[in-house]
């Protein structure tokens, strides 16, 4: 994986990922929505599991722009990057639809699984 650009039609809007090889890390920006924005920084970093010594869990930091809520979907992608590629992993981003319902919310978080 060098770089890659993922496209989620959503049924009331687009979802862009793109994730892109920073040398052994991992970059990903997250986008879409009417107001494509920058409002959460994840940053994950690959750790040995409390439970056991393999490399399968993984410490993360979180910076916020006041009010956004970004980060539920940027720490679940980073999170899971990091564990899948044990690399160090940045995920950025936002997503904005004003007044969406719970479905909505929930189809959104379904397609940032990877």
């Amino acid at each position: 994986m060098s770089r890659e650009i993922f496209t989620r039609r959503l049924s009331f809007a687009e979802l862009t990922v793109e994730v892109e090889r920073v040398g052994e890390d991992i970059f990903i920006l997250i986008h879409g929505g009417d107001r494509p924005h920058l409002g959460s920084v994840v940053l994950a970093i690959p750790r040995a599991s409390l439970a056991d010594e393999k490399i399968s869990s993984c410490t993360s930091s979180v910076l916020n722009v006041t009010g956004h809520k970004d980060e539920f979907i940027c720490r679940a992608v980073a999170e899971s990057f990091c564990k899948k590629f044990r690399a160090v992993t940045v995920c950025t981003g936002g997503f904005h639809v004003d007044n969406l319902s719970a479905a909505q919310i929930q189809e959104v978080v379904d397609a940032c699984k990877f």
